[in-house]
């Protein structure tokens, strides 16, 4: 659930932050 829920939530900011935020936090995408 968490694991789901943190995916999908930092996908959805992933179009509000920068790429650099995005690069920041790999280890929080491991199925993208």
């Amino acid at each position: 659930y968490i694991h789901y829920y943190n995916h999908d939530r930092i996908k959805m900011k992933l179009k509000g932050l920068s790429p650099v935020q995005y690069r920041t936090q790999p280890l929080n995408l491991p199925c993208l």
